[in-house]
């Protein structure tokens, strides 16, 4: 038997076919919805910065344990907010908030603050972190334009995570010795 033969009469675990025409199903229900939803945006958005996020995780995890485990903790969270999104009881919650902020107020404590902007890339990793930033940013605002309601704490988790990644990519560089340049305009 050929191998597309076989692959027809067996059920899947990679692909379904199922969103072959556009569409997708939401948790918990039969519903189907275009894959160009808001709320599939801002749940493709935060699977995005989970990666990312993964990423960054994958690259500090041999310099610096603590740092990885703190972007662990971020997906964790991330997981939740997806979760949250799709409909679930779990949720991002005040607490959430409070322990990345706590984090974000230890590393400004070892920092010197930026007095302008700064052009990214002094280092890979700072480089990496501006980038989830605006990834960050960037779902941020897919969560606000998908209006869903009650989600305030994860939307304050959000803004936070920006300044988190902020914080980790001006630490990077200043614990390097590099020098981040300000644009010239």
């Amino acid at each position: 038997m050929s191998r597309s033969r076989r692959s027809r009469r067996y059920n899947h675990m990679l692909y379904t076919r199922k969103g072959d025409s556009g569409s997708t199903g939401l948790f918990g229900t039969k519903e189907r919805v275009s894959k160009d939803h808001p709320l599939l945006e801002a749940l493709g958005s935060l699977d995005e910065l989970n990666s990312l996020t993964g990423l960054c995780k994958a690259y500090v995890r041999e310099h610096n344990k603590e740092t990885a485990d703190e972007l662990e903790q971020v997906q964790e969270v991330l997981f939740i907010a997806q979760a949250q999104l799709a409909g679930s009881a779990m949720c991002v919650m005040s607490k959430h908030v409070n322990a990345l902020e706590t984090v974000i107020d230890a590393i400004e404590a070892t920092i010197e603050k930026p007095t302008s902007f700064v052009v990214p890339g002094a280092t890979m990793l700072s480089a990496l972190f501006d980038f989830a930033r605006t990834v960050t940013r960037r779902t941020e605002r897919a969560v606000v334009r998908a209006h869903l309601g009650d989600s305030t704490e994860l939307q304050a988790y959000l803004n936070r995570l920006s300044s988190f990644f902020y914080a980790l990519a001006r630490h990077d560089v200043q614990t390097s010795g590099k020098t981040e340049k300000s644009p010239t305009y």
